[in-house]
Order: C-alpha cells, then sequence, then structure tokens
C-alpha cells in the first residue's frame, strides 16, 4: 500500500457536487492498493499514521501526532498512486489492485481508523469521480510505502 498524507487545516471531497466528506485539523489520506496488499499493510499504515509526529507542539517543534491533538482524518482511495511511467506518455496502472480486492480493503482501513473514538474519520466514495480540496498546513506532505517498512 502507498499513502500521501497530508498535514490540513481542511479538507472537503465531494462526489457528484455534494459533500461526501469534510474535515479540519487532521489529515487527508489519499490511499493506494496494489494486488500484494492485504489486512496486514492495513494495520501497520493505520497505527504509522496515527502515531505520526507531523503536528506542532508549544514550541513550534513537530512532535505530536494525529491522537495527541485529536484531528480529524479524510481517506480517499486513489489507485494512480500506483502508476507506472516509465515506457511512454500514458501511466500504466497495472500494479494497482483491481475493484473487487482494492475496496474491501479500503473499506477496512475506514474501519480501522474509526476504532479509535479520538479521531473523526471522513472518507470519499471508492471508485467514484471526486473533487477534492484542501489547505495543506506547513506544508507537510509524507509518503510511505508498505513495502519499504525498514
Amino acid at each position: 500500500m502507498r499513502v500521501v498524507v497530508q498535514r490540513v487545516t481542511e479538507a472537503t471531497v465531494k462526489v457528484a457536487g455534494k459533500v461526501a466528506g469534510q474535515i479540519n485539523r487532521g489529515c487527508l489520506i489519499y490511499l493506494g492498493i496494489e494486488d500484494a496488499d492485504d489486512e496486514t499493510d492495513v494495520d501497520w499504515l493505520v497505527k504509522k499514521i496515527s502515531q505520526l509526529r507531523i503536528f506542532d507542539d508549544e514550541k513550534g517543534v513537530m512532535n505530536l501526532s494525529l491522537l495527541d491533538v485529536n484531528g480529524e482524518v479524510l481517506i480517499i482511495s486513489q489507485f494512480t498512486l500506483y502508476a507506472k511511467t516509465k515506457k511512454g506518455n500514458r501511466p500504466s496502472y497495472i500494479r494497482a489492485a483491481e475493484p473487487e480486492k482494492a475496496n474491501p480493503l479500503y473499506n477496512y482501513f475506514i474501519a480501522e481508523f474509526s476504532k479509535t473514538d479520538k479521531l473523526k474519520i471522513q472518507s470519499g466514495v471508492f471508485g467514484a469521480h471526486m473533487a477534492v480540496s484542501s489547505v495543506n498546513d506547513g506544508p507537510v506532505t509524507i509518503l510511505i510505502d508498505t513495502k519499504n517498512k525498514e
């Protein structure tokens, strides 16, 4: 799995012109799923992201996590994180998981984040055309791939 985690002051996702999810201070997470991924990748990512110290403490040092600041989370499915661009100019998405595999893992990712009552969790709509807007705070943008855990 690959994620792009952005620290935001606000973020909104719209589907067909209607708000599907909206957050204030927290993280906007773009989630890409490949065929080799399973629930162990989700478990590792949820723990990693929720404990990632990317929020400022009282001294202005990034020393606090989502859990520490009772942050909010907006999760967006993003198969294009697996774009292969080595040959030609049209990206290939051959490594991205098919919807039959990706959708259950996406829902599991949302469910695992929702297990803590400290975080407000919102999400987009899997497979839908979405319009995402956000205010990146910092800017802070972190890339994480579960295949590079060590």
